[in-house]
């Protein structure tokens, strides 16, 4: 088997790649301790993890993907850690486990959970409408559609932070032809960059928000499941709750308290090395570089700071997210640091709208979850996750202790990479 691995080692030139049975990388002792050590009783096969090493060097020789890194780690031990390909490929940085990626809406995960430790500390209840922090949404309107393209109707009820964490608000990004030029209007929608993205933005977020309830929604609250601009809601949210400034109400009771030092919403400068570059699938199906515009690099070291993204908006490494679903694995709490309390997590780990999400999958608050087998690949009930528009996605499977981190930079993404890596991780597992 070491023959095997030091042969697939040789071969992949421009990667770094960690296994069970060697030493842990310095990536992951800094951010866990040294006295951190593997299990033996990983259920993991080292052999069969070998596959991704093949897979990720195949799209990386194919021109595919420009480089990734992955972490997986299972009952809070690594098991496989890999960097590979190409950071910027022209400027000749290399992959590294410290690169740093745009993670998109995997924003989110952290978004909900300041929501739900907001609820815990007794400042807000999740049946709380948004009115009550944000008075615009008192009274929201939805274009419905009809024969003759639409007309504009009272919202049925108010929208609460509950419709917002299981996105049935009925809140899109205003892509819809019926409603985009109605937010193109208001500076939203993807007229506005990307719609979600706001770092180039020079105001603040409930600003944003504000104007936000103004505009027409494509769907009654609580009546179907609509991705949008929610969790940027809950962001405004946050800060009219708390007080803070999202980026600092991140700073003292998520990203500090976990020891996740490179997660920020936007990049030191003198660590913009670090910041692997956006490419995007060309028409031949080959990368090509991403402009540096709102729709490519984005203005994560050069923009005016002001406006924190809850459902888009930060940068992190493979290593620090994984401390932060590890937590959630753990029932909120990693190395002796408590974040949420067992019942909160698995309150937002446990579908809360039945069938108006996909056949088989349910939504809790702010995750994606797994019903049943089949649904999600190889994953089992009960594993939940997302991911981000940049190539980024994350899952953590309780049933077997597993937290998987992919960290890639490929937007618009038209491969199968993250679904094929998905699955060699899965039958990487010598268990059910």
């Amino acid at each position: 088997m070491r023959t095997r691995l030091l042969t697939t080692l040789l071969v992949t030139v421009l990667s770094t790649v960690t296994y069970a049975d060697t030493p842990q990388p310095q990536s992951w002792i800094a951010a866990n301790g040294a006295g951190a050590q593997i299990s033996a009783a990983s259920t993991v096969s080292r052999e069969r993890l070998a596959r991704i090493d093949s897979l990720m060097q195949q799209y990386i020789d194919e021109n595919l993907i420009a480089g990734a890194v992955a972490l997986i780690l299972q009952n809070g031990q690594p098991v496989y850690q890999q960097a590979a390909g190409w950071a910027d490929k022209e400027a000749g940085t290399r992959m590294s486990h410290d690169t740093i990626f745009r993670i998109a809406s995997q924003t989110k995960a952290l978004t909900s959970v300041a929501i739900l430790q907001l609820q815990e500390q007794g400042k807000l209840l999740v049946t709380d409408p948004v009115s009550k922090f944000i008075p615009e949404f008192a009274t929201t309107t939805v274009l419905e559609k009809n024969d003759a393209g639409g007309r504009t109707v009272p919202a049925k009820r108010p929208i609460t932070l509950r419709d917002l964490l299981t996105h049935t608000a009925g809140i899109s990004y205003g892509t819809e032809p019926r409603v985009a030029a109605l937010y193109a209007e208001k500076g939203l929608g993807p007229n506005a960059g990307n719609g979600w993205y706001t770092a180039d933005k020079n105001e603040r977020t409930c600003t944003t928000m504000e104007r936000l309830a103004s505009v027409p929604f494509v769907a009654q609250p609580g009546e179907s499941f609509v991705y949008g601009y929610n969790t940027d809601i809950l962001g405004c949210v946050v800060e009219r709750a708390s007080g803070l400034p999202l980026d600092e109400y991140f700073r003292t009771n998520i990203t500090q308290p976990l020891g996740m030092k490179d997660t920020n919403f936007f990049l030191p400068k003198d660590q913009r090395r670090r910041l692997a570059a956006v490419y995007a699938t060309g028409p031949n199906g080959k990368i090509v570089r991403a402009p540096d515009d709102s729709k490519g690099q984005g203005h994560y070291v050069e923009g005016p700071r002001r406006n924190f993204a809850g459902g888009a908006g930060l940068l992190s490494t493979a290593s620090d997210y994984a401390r932060f679903l590890e937590a959630l694995r753990n029932g909120g709490a990693l190395s002796g640091t408590r974040i949420l309390s067992p019942r909160s997590v698995a309150l937002m780990t446990t579908d809360q709208i039945g069938d108006l999400y996909k056949t088989g999958m349910g939504f809790g608050y702010g995750f994606e979850v797994v019903e049943k087998y089949g649904a999600s690949g190889l994953e089992a009930p009960g594993s939940f996750g997302w991911g981000g528009a940049y190539g980024t996605s994350y899952r953590v499977d309780p049933s077997s202790g597993l937290v998987v981190v992919l960290m890639l930079q490929l937007m618009p993404n038209k491969t199968d990479f993250r679904e094929k890596f998905a699955n060699l991780v899965y039958q990487s597992l010598l268990i059910e």
